[in-house]
């Protein structure tokens, strides 16, 4: 049966329907611009839209840019504050009589990479790190998720957020060349090898779409991927993990 993953960002909320065995995708991709200001009462209305666009009447999965626990949005960097301590989970049901399972945006795209993309069959510390409106993060050891870890938000050279500095948007809101926000990106990911020593790096979000643009100037002794499902990892992962919850 096909589930409807649902990818909540900062600026944009997409949905595919997902054949979550294969992470197939099974239909074309439906976006809607996160609202602003993105109020949990204005992006439920966005999700409910999303439902209803698919004509779908199953278990949804839907990331979210935070650190999600049993449902309940614990953060806010790129969203607006009142989603911190809002049970999203139970939100979105009860706007669409549907059971749903959210969890961190990143999350989702590296357990969509690790069963179908880039990380099938990769053992050891794998990390996908994603690049889009903020940096997001998921952490593997031997294949399995440390949720959460939201890396993007590291102090980093006396910057209290690293992605505030090296994420996508920051190389459009600075007008920054590719060589110069890639030298950023290698920085970043120089400091992630010494706390984690990882094994593989994959890299997601948008900017994993234009890699041939940047690719040339990373520089990492750690070994370094693209992100196979690109930006559709996020929807596949979502897809999965309402298709094997409990």
């Amino acid at each position: 049966m096909a589930v409807l993953g649902i990818d909540i960002g900062g600026s944009g909320i997409k949905g595919r329907l997902v054949d979550p065995t294969s992470g197939g995708l099974v239909s074309d991709r439906f976006k809607i611009l996160t609202p602003q200001p993105s109020t949990p009462d204005a992006v439920a209305g966005v999700v409910f839209k999303m439902v209803r666009h698919f004509e779908y009447g199953g278990p949804v999965g839907c990331t979210f840019p935070a650190i999600v626990k049993n449902g309940v949005t614990l953060s806010a960097a790129n969203v607006d504050p009142a989603w911190i301590g809002t049970d999203a989970a139970s939100l979105f049901r009860d706007k669409t009589s549907l059971p749903f399972t959210v969890l961190n945006d990143a999350d989702a795209a590296g357990i969509a990479e690790m069963a179908h993309g880039a990380g099938r069959g990769h053992t050891g510390v794998v990390m996908l790190l994603t690049f889009g409106t903020g940096i997001g993060s998921a952490l593997f050891v031997d294949g399995r998720l440390l949720p959460n870890t939201e890396l993007g938000h590291l102090h980093f050279a006396g910057l209290e957020s690293v992605e505030d500095w090296a994420a996508a948007s920051v190389k459009k809101t600075e007008k920054l060349s590719w060589k110069k926000w890639t030298l950023r990106v290698n920085d970043y990911l120089a400091h992630l090898d010494k706390l984690f020593s990882p094994d593989l790096f994959i890299l997601g979000g948008g900017v994993s779409r234009k890699m041939e643009q940047w690719e040339r100037w990373l520089k990492t002794p750690v070994e370094l991927v693209p992100a196979q499902l690109a930006n559709d990892a996020g929807i596949v992962g979502a897809a999965m993990a309402a298709a094997y919850s409990d």
